[in-house]
C-alpha cells in the first residue's frame, strides 16, 4: 500500500491530474512505463494519453518496443493520444496503423483511398461495394487523418499545410465514395463533376466539417439528357450516402449540397447550362460569394474546371449588382441569427469569430477584385495577404487579422480532434481548457493563458472587422501615416458604394471635412469614423447619417464633452448613428438642439417624462420671463425649445423600440398639453386675466393619440370672472386665443405647433371662444350627429381645470345619449362616413395605401369605436373614453364586440398609426399614404423593423391587415 501511495504522489507531481487513476492504469498495463512518463507529461492531456496508450499496449504489446526504438514515432503518437480520444479509440481498433506514424509522409491520398475501396486509381472502376468498402474507406481515411494530426500537433506541418491536406483528403474520400457509388449505379452515359465549395473548395477545411459540394452533370455524346440527369442524381445520392452512412467505423462527415441553385428545394444535379442560366437570372449576391470558393474536387475534373471558369466572370462582377448592398446585409443577418446563447464562446459565429474575418475578407475581395485580379484567391489567408499587398488593408491590420484567424483555426482544430465531432464552442470545463492551452504550448498557466489569448484575438478580430472597410477610406482623404498604403479616391468611392452609400463622392467630401488637419478634433474623428461609418452603413440611409453627423459635429465639435462622449460611450455613438440614418425629423431636431446628444447614452434617459415634471419646467420658464425683460415671446420660445428637446427624446425612444405607438401618442399629446398650458399662461400674462379660460382638446389630441405631424385640434371656452361684463370677457378671451396662436406660430427653428380650432360650433364662421352658456345653447339647439361624434374625443387640455370639467360634464349628455342613437341617426352617420370615403380621399391617391381614409385605415377603425360609444355609452360608463383602443377594449368587455374583431381592428389601427409616424420620422414631412416610390417605401419599411429587402413584405402585410380590418368594419359598422 505505501508503494502505491508513493507512485500516486509521484505521478501527480509529474503532472497527471488523477495520480491514483494513472497509477492504476500503469499497474494494469503489466509493463514498465517509467521511461515514457516524461514524454507523457509533456503532451496536452497526460491522463488522456495514458488511458489510450495502456489500452493500445494491451491490444498490441509490441507497440511499446516500437515506441522505445523510434523517438519521432513516440512523439507523434503521444501527441495524438494527448489530444484526441477519438483517434486513440481508432488506433486501439487498428493498432497496425501505428506504423504509419513512422513515415514522414504518406503516399498520394486519392490513389490510396481508391485502392482501399478496391478501385483502380488510374481508372476508378468499382471492385468492392457494400459495407466492406464503406468500412475500408473510413479506416484508411482516419489513418491518414491521424498521420496529419500527428504532424500538426508536433509542429511538423503549418496550419496552411494542414488545411490544404485536409481538403485534399476530403476530395480523395469523395472520389472513393464516387467509386463505391458506381458499383450501385450504371453511370456509363453521364459525366458527373463534384465541385467543392466553402472551406473544401478553398482548401482550408477543418478536421471535422460538413463538406459543401455542387454537382454538375453532362450526358455522354449521344445520350438522352433527361435520362442522364436522373442517373447522375442517383449517382450523387449514392456518393453522399457512402460518406454519411453509419458503419461499425462510424461515418465520415455530412456532404452538404445546400449551396446549389435554389438550395435544398432545387434539383440535386444540373447541367452546366442550367447552372449558368440560374446564376444569370436568379442568383443572389451571397451565392456568388459562395462561388468565390468553388474548385473541382472529384469526378470529371475537366467538367468541374469548365464550371468554375464559366462562373468566375459572374463572381467578380457581383459587386455591380443593384441588390448587392441588400444581399450583403442579409448575409450578415443570417450569420447573426445563427448565434445562440453561447455566442460569446462561438469560435465561428460569435463576435470576433472566424466568420467575422472571412466575411470581411470576402466582401473586400468582391468589391475590389472586379478591377484587381490579384485579389482573386479562394483561401482566406492568401486573400488577406493579397489585400494587404494591394493597399486595401493596412499591413499591421493584415498581420493582426491573420494571427487571429490562425489562432482561432488552431483552437477549432483542437476542439474537433478531441472527439472528431463538428464543434465551434469553446468549452467551460477547466480540464478541457487546460488541454487546449497545453496543446498550444502554454505550460505555466494553460487555462489563464489560453483564455486571455483567445479573448485578445477575438476582440482584435472584431475591432478589425468593424474598421476594415473604413480605415482606408480615411486614408484616401486625410493625411495619415505615410508608411501605410492608401486607397485611391476611386477605390474608396467603390467601397462606399458597395456598402450602401448612394453618393460616395459626397460621402468622401464629408469624411475629408471631418478628419483633415492636425487638430485634436480631427484626430478623434479619425478614431471614431471607422466604426461610425459601419454603423451608418447599417441604417436605412447611410448618406443622410454621414451628412447629419458632419452637421452635428460642425456645431458641437469644439465642445469638449461632445467628442469625448462619442469616443468613450459606445452606446451613444451607436444610437446616434441609428437616429441620423433613420430619421430626417429627429436629425432636424438635433441640429437645433445638439446638446440632446447627451441623452442617447441610456434607455433611462429616453424614458417618457411625466406630464407633471414637464409642466413644472415649462411653468418655471414662463414665470421667469413673463413680466420681465423677455416678455411672452421669450417665455414661449423657451417652452418651444423644451418641446423640441422632448420631441427628440420621444422620437429616439420610438426609433430604438423603447416606446410602442400608444406610448408615443400619449407622450406627444401630454407634451402638447404642457406647451398649450405654458403658452396660455404667457398669453394671459400679456392680455390680462379677466375671464376664466380653458382649452378643450379635440380629435387625436383629445384621444391622446397625436402623431408627429398632427395639428392641435382644440376649442376655447371661457367664463367671465365675477364683476366682469360678458362683452369685456369675450373680447379678452378672443385676444387670449389669438395671442396664444401667435406665440406658437412665431418663426423659430422649432417644429411648429399649429392650433386648429375648426371643430368649434359653426366651424370657421363661429366665434373663436365661447362661454360655457353659449356652448350649451348651441349644442341644445343646433347640434348635428357629427358634432356629437366629434365631442367623443373632447377632454380638458389646459387652463382652468374647473371650467374644463364643467364643459366636459355639460357635453356628456350629448356624446353619451341616454337610450343610444335612433336608427335615423345611425343611418346618417353611415352615410356621412360613406360620403367622406368617396369625397375626401386626395385625387390620385391609392385607397389601398391611404392609412387614414383607405379601407381598413384609421378612420374605419375610429368610426367603429365611436359608433359603439354613441349607441351604448349612455348606459355603459366603461365606454366613456376618448381613446380609440380603450373604447374597443371596453366594447369587448361589455360583449358588444368579439375579441377576434377587436384584435383585427387594433392591429390595423396600430399599423397605420406607426406608418404615419414613420413617414414623418423618415421624410421630415407628413404623409398619409404608404409611398409608391420603392426607395421611400424601403426606408419606411426599415424604420418599422423590416430588413433592407423586406419592402414588399411590408406592403403585403399592410394590405393583409387592412383587408381583414375592412371586413370587420363592413360587418360591425355598416351592418353588412
Amino acid at each position: 500500500m505505501p508503494r502505491i501511495e508513493s507512485t500516486t504522489a509521484r505521478l501527480a507531481k509529474l503532472g497527471f491530474a488523477d495520480g491514483a487513476r494513472a497509477a492504476q492504469l500503469i499497474g494494469q498495463a503489466g509493463a514498465d512505463l517509467d521511461d515514457l512518463l516524461e514524454s507523457l507529461v509533456d503532451v496536452a492531456d497526460p491522463d488522456l494519453a495514458l488511458i489510450s496508450l495502456t489500452r493500445l499496449i494491451e491490444r498490441e504489446p509490441a507497440v511499446l518496443g516500437t515506441l522505445r526504438q523510434d523517438g519521432d514515432l513516440k512523439a507523434r503518437l503521444l501527441a495524438v493520444l494527448g489530444v484526441s480520444a477519438a483517434l486513440g479509440e481508432h488506433l486501439v481498433r487498428h493498432p497496425g496503423q501505428v506504423a504509419w506514424l513512422a513515415e514522414p509522409q504518406l503516399g498520394e491520398a486519392r490513389a490510396e483511398l481508391l485502392r482501399a475501396v478496391g478501385a483502380d486509381p488510374e481508372a476508378p472502376e468499382p471492385v468492392a461495394a457494400g459495407e466492406k468498402a464503406l468500412v475500408a474507406l473510413r479506416v484508411a481515411y482516419r489513418g491518414r487523418l491521424m498521420h496529419l494530426a500527428a504532424r500538426d500537433l508536433t509542429g511538423q506541418s503549418t496550419l496552411q499545410e494542414v488545411m490544404s491536406e485536409l481538403s485534399d483528403l476530403a476530395g480523395a474520400a469523395l472520389e472513393a465514395a464516387l467509386a463505391i457509388a458506381r458499383a450501385e449505379v450504371d453511370a456509363s452515359e453521364v459525366r458527373l463533376a463534384v465541385v467543392g465549395m466553402g472551406k473544401c473548395g478553398a482548401r482550408e477545411l477543418n478536421y471535422i466539417s460538413d463538406v459543401d459540394v455542387i454537382f454538375v452533370a453532362e450526358p455522354q455524346e449521344g445520350a438522352d439528357e433527361a435520362k442522364a440527369l436522373r442517373t447522375a442524381t442517383r449517382l450523387a445520392q449514392a456518393m453522399m450516402r457512402a460518406c454519411t452512412a453509419t458503419t461499425p467505423e462510424g461515418s465520415l462527415w455530412e456532404v452538404d449540397a445546400g449551396l446549389r441553385p435554389e438550395g435544398r428545394s432545387g434539383p440535386l444535379v444540373r447541367t452546366l447550362a442550367s447552372h449558368l442560366a440560374y446564376y444569370r437570372r436568379w442568383a443572389k449576391t451571397w451565392e456568388f460569394q459562395a462561388l468565390l470558393k468553388a474548385r473541382p474536387v472529384a469526378g470529371d475534373m475537366a467538367l468541374g474546371a469548365a464550371y468554375v471558369e464559366a462562373v468566375n466572370d459572374m463572381v467578380w462582377s457581383a459587386a455591380t449588382r443593384e441588390d448587392f448592398v441588400e444581399d450583403v446585409q442579409a448575409m450578415r443577418r443570417r450569420v447573426e441569427a445563427h448565434v445562440r446563447s453561447e455566442g460569446e464562446r462561438q469560435l465561428k459565429l460569435g463576435p470576433g469569430g472566424l466568420r467575422d474575418i472571412e466575411f470581411a475578407v470576402q466582401l473586400l475581395q468582391l468589391v475590389h477584385g472586379r478591377l484587381d485580379p490579384l485579389l482573386r484567391r479562394r483561401a482566406t489567408l492568401p486573400a488577406l495577404a493579397a489585400l494587404s499587398r494591394g493597399g486595401y488593408v493596412g499591413r499591421d491590420d493584415s498581420r493582426s487579422l491573420a494571427e487571429a484567424y490562425s489562432f482561432l483555426r488552431q483552437v477549432e482544430h483542437l476542439l474537433q480532434l478531441h472527439r472528431l465531432r463538428r464543434t465551434h464552442i469553446v468549452p467551460t470545463g477547466e480540464s478541457d481548457l487546460r488541454r487546449l492551452g497545453r496543446a498550444l504550448g502554454m505550460q505555466t498557466d494553460p487555462v489563464g493563458e489560453f483564455t486571455a489569448r483567445w479573448r485578445r484575438h477575438a476582440m482584435e478580430a472584431r475591432r478589425l472587422h468593424e474598421k476594415l472597410f473604413y480605415r482606408p477610406l480615411l486614408q484616401a482623404v486625410s493625411r495619415l501615416q505615410e508608411s501605410e498604403a492608401r486607397l485611391s479616391a476611386t477605390a474608396a468611392a467603390a467601397r462606399l458604394e458597395a456598402l450602401g452609400y448612394v453618393d460616395p463622392t459626397g460621402a468622401l467630401r464629408h469624411i475629408g471635412a471631418l478628419t483633415s488637419g492636425v487638430s485634436r478634433r480631427a484626430a478623434i474623428q479619425r478614431t471614431l469614423l471607422p466604426v461610425m461609418l459601419g454603423w451608418f452603413a447599417d441604417t436605412p440611409d447611410p448618406d443622410a447619417a454621414l451628412l447629419g453627423f458632419r452637421q452635428v459635429s460642425d456645431k458641437l465639435g469644439s465642445t469638449p464633452w461632445y467628442l469625448r462622449l462619442l469616443r468613450d460611450e459606445t452606446a451613444v455613438a451607436a444610437r446616434m448613428a441609428r437616429v441620423l440614418g433613420t430619421s430626417r425629423y429627429a436629425t432636424g431636431l438635433l441640429m437645433n438642439a445638439p446638446e440632446a446628444v447627451a441623452m442617447l447614452g441610456s434607455d433611462d434617459e429616453l424614458a417618457v417624462r411625466p406630464r407633471e415634471s414637464l409642466l413644472g419646467e415649462a411653468s418655471a420658464a414662463v414665470s421667469r420671463y413673463v413680466g420681465g425683460d423677455g416678455g411672452a415671446e421669450t417665455a414661449v420660445a423657451a417652452v418651444r425649445a423644451l418641446r423640441r428637446r422632448e420631441l427628440f427624446r420621444i422620437a429616439v425612444a420610438d426609433i430604438s423600440g423603447l416606446a410602442d405607438i400608444e406610448t408615443v401618442g400619449g407622450a406627444l399629446s401630454s407634451l402638447t398639453d404642457v406647451t398649450l398650458q405654458a403658452a396660455l399662461d404667457a398669453a394671459l400674462g400679456k392680455v390680462g386675466n379677466v375671464t376664466s379660460f380653458a382649452i378643450i382638446a379635440m380629435g387625436r389630441l383629445g384621444g391622446m393619440e397625436l402623431s408627429y405631424a398632427s395639428d392641435a385640434d382644440v376649442m376655447f371656452v371661457h367664463q367671465p370672472l365675477p364683476g366682469v361684463e360678458e362683452r369685456e370677457a369675450t373680447d379678452a378671451a378672443f385676444a387670449v386665443a389669438n395671442e396664444l396662436r401667435r406665440l406658437l406660430s412665431l418663426p423659430a427653428p422649432d417644429p411648429p405647433l399649429i392650433i386648429d380650432p375648426d371643430l368649434r360650433p359653426e366651424g370657421r364662421q363661429g366665434p373663436l371662444a365661447r362661454t360655457l352658456a353659449s356652448y350649451r345653447a348651441y349644442y341644445s339647439r343646433w347640434s348635428s350627429p357629427w358634432e356629437s361624434q366629434a365631442l367623443l374625443r373632447a377632454r380638458f387640455s389646459a387652463g382652468d381645470p374647473e371650467l374644463g370639467a364643467a364643459f366636459t360634464h355639460m357635453i356628456d349628455e350629448l356624446r353619451y345619449p341616454q337610450g343610444g342613437l335612433h336608427d335615423d341617426a345611425v343611418r346618417e352617420i353611415r352615410r356621412l362616413k360613406a360620403r367622406m370615403e368617396a369625397e375626401r380621399l386626395p385625387r390620385g391617391a391609392d385607397p389601398g395605401l391611404h392609412t387614414k381614409l383607405g379601407p381598413g385605415g384609421l378612420s374605419d377603425v375610429e368610426w367603429v369605436a365611436q359608433l359603439l360609444q354613441l349607441r351604448y355609452a349612455g348606459t355603459l360608463p366603461s365606454l366613456r373614453t376618448t381613446r380609440t383602443l380603450d373604447a374597443l377594449r371596453a366594447a369587448v368587455a361589455e360583449e358588444l364586440l368579439a375579441p377576434a374583431d377587436e384584435a383585427v381592428l387594433a392591429e390595423a389601427w396600430r399599423f397605420a398609426s406607426r406608418i404615419r409616424d414613420a413617414i414623418m420620422l423618415v421624410k421630415g414631412r407628413p404623409g398619409d399614404s404608404v409611398p409608391r416610390d420603392a426607395g421611400e417605401r424601403k426606408l419606411i419599411a426599415q424604420t418599422l423593423g423590416y430588413p433592407p429587402d423586406g419592402s414588399e413584405d411590408f406592403l403585403d402585410d399592410y394590405r393583409r391587415v387592412t383587408r381583414r380590418a375592412r371586413v370587420v368594419v363592413d360587418r360591425v359598422f355598416y351592418g353588412a
